[in-house]
């Protein structure tokens, strides 16, 4: 799962490792890529994605991240002290420590993973139901006078 070079889901995403922040490095401040992001090293500040549907966050055991995620499948196994929102999958190893929320479609979780938090499913339905609900309760409130 973390070896060097592509892991299986970025095989099957066919995205591959763009940006590496190394074992070595911190990086403080908010980071914003597209296609492939691993992270060895320490990162404080939220990571996300603009738009793009195809982009893969992997953290190695060594790897932690101090503020919210929002990419769309997320490979951890190492610490995430913050929400983490996927917007497709998200796979945590053995050694996964997520202390927040975790928001998903799809869930693997490794025996020995770690989630300080609440699991919230999230389904692609879920923003068509708020837009009803919404809907119908304007039009009550402008019901009959």
């Amino acid at each position: 799962m973390w070896k060097k070079g592509r892991s299986e889901a970025d095989k099957g995403s066919g995205t591959e490792v763009d940006t590496l922040v190394g074992e070595h490095t911190r990086v403080e401040g908010d980071i914003v890529f597209s296609g492939g992001l691993h992270v060895d090293g320490q990162i404080k500040g939220n990571v996300s994605t603009g738009s793009a549907a195809d982009s893969v966050l992997s953290v190695s055991e060594v790897g932690c991240i101090e503020g919210d995620v929002r990419v769309a499948s997320v490979l951890i196994n190492g610490t995430v002290k913050g929400n983490v929102h996927s917007l497709e999958r998200i796979e945590l190893g053995p050694k996964a420590r997520v202390t927040g929320n975790v928001h998903y479609r799809l869930i693997e979780m490794a025996m020995g993973a770690e989630v300080n938090g609440n699991l919230v499913h999230s389904a692609e339905k879920d923003s068509q139901v708020v837009s009803l609900k919404g809907e119908s309760g304007k039009k009550g409130k402008s019901g009959p006078s």
